[in-house]
């Protein structure tokens, strides 16, 4: 995936600017898909180009002007074919696994650095996980009367806290394998 489909679904989720998308993407897109705001008014930018977006300036009172884009009938079509395309499975770089399977040529010091490290990484992933249950709760009190877009995003949302759990169970594995040795 490009950053560009990212943006284009959000923009169709609802136009805004490329401060509001970075939001968007600090706030829910960047559950599955990080970007920084450079790259976002970066990618905006030659997508205007292109002819995938369309801005709208619009005037603010004791502030500069700001651009609003929409998804114009190009980048419609760019998302259409994209979304008929199959998916490929991704390869999976994980750091922290390499370094627990390398915890077998250490010491009883460079194990105790790795459980510190794990029990850090737990923490930011319990955190992580808050902050989803926390969203769903804030966001998708009831989907009665959700249409199909909230009933897509809520679901793509289930999916990170399913991985949040599926991941502090492994990890509480990890920590109880090392404390072991």
């Amino acid at each position: 995936m490009a950053l560009e489909h990212a943006i284009l679904v959000s923009l169709l989720e609802r136009p805004g600017s490329g401060y509001e998308l970075a939001r968007r993407f600090e706030r829910s897109i960047g559950r599955f898909w990080t970007a920084t705001h450079q790259q976002i008014y970066r990618v905006l930018r030659r997508m205007e180009a292109d002819g995938w977006v369309t801005a709208e300036e619009i005037g603010q009172d004791g502030r500069p002007d700001k651009r609003s884009f929409s998804v114009a009938g190009e980048g419609l079509a760019v998302l259409a074919e994209w979304l008929r395309a199959p998916v490929q499975a991704e390869a999976v770089r994980h750091e922290l696994a390499v370094k627990i399977r390398g915890a077998a040529f250490t010491d009883d010091a460079g194990r105790a650095a790795l459980i510190g490290e794990v029990e850090r990484y737990r923490a930011d992933h319990e955190t992580l996980l808050s902050t989803y249950l926390n969203g769903e709760k804030r966001d998708f009190p009831d989907l009665d009367g959700r249409d199909a877009g909230q009933r897509l995003q809520h679901v793509v949302l289930r999916g990170g806290i399913a991985y949040e759990r599926m991941l502090l169970d492994w990890l509480d594995d990890v920590l109880d394998t090392l404390r072991a040795l």
